[in-house]
């Protein structure tokens, strides 16, 4: 029995990157579900039917770490590539410290985002 093609979970705070991100993704053949909000996420995503997540780092209310932190609490194993506009150091090291796959600053290249995605699904368990 072949499993249906897992998707790629996008939580941005910006409408129109995370339109655009879900274009991109969805172009590459990665059906994705977009959150405008880490809480929407936790109250909405369907977590066994995901494959990745991209998680902006800069949210209004919980940051995208805090939530990734949240999830691997909860026993979540799904793997995480962070994007972010902001140039720091320190937030980079400690994305990388919570286990992301990627982290991108925007804009990043479209090939990059794809090739870090292909890399977390190859992470996943096999059904």
């Amino acid at each position: 029995m072949e499993t249906s093609p897992r998707i790629v979970a996008v939580v941005d705070d910006d409408p129109s990157m995370l339109r655009s991100v879900e274009r991109l993704l969805n172009a590459n053949g990665f059906p994705t579900e977009g959150f405008l909000s880490a809480e929407t996420f936790l109250t909405h995503a369907q977590l066994q039917s995901l494959g990745c997540m991209v998680f902006d780092i800069q949210l209004g209310g919980m940051s995208g770490v805090e939530l990734w932190h949240h999830l691997r609490q909860s026993g979540v194993d799904v793997p995480v590539i962070f994007i972010t506009a902001l140039e720091d150091e320190t937030l980079e090291r400690t994305a990388a410290e919570a286990g992301c796959v990627a982290y991108l600053r925007k804009p990043f290249p479209a090939k990059s985002l794809i090739a870090a995605v292909n890399a977390a699904l190859v992470l996943l368990p096999r059904d």
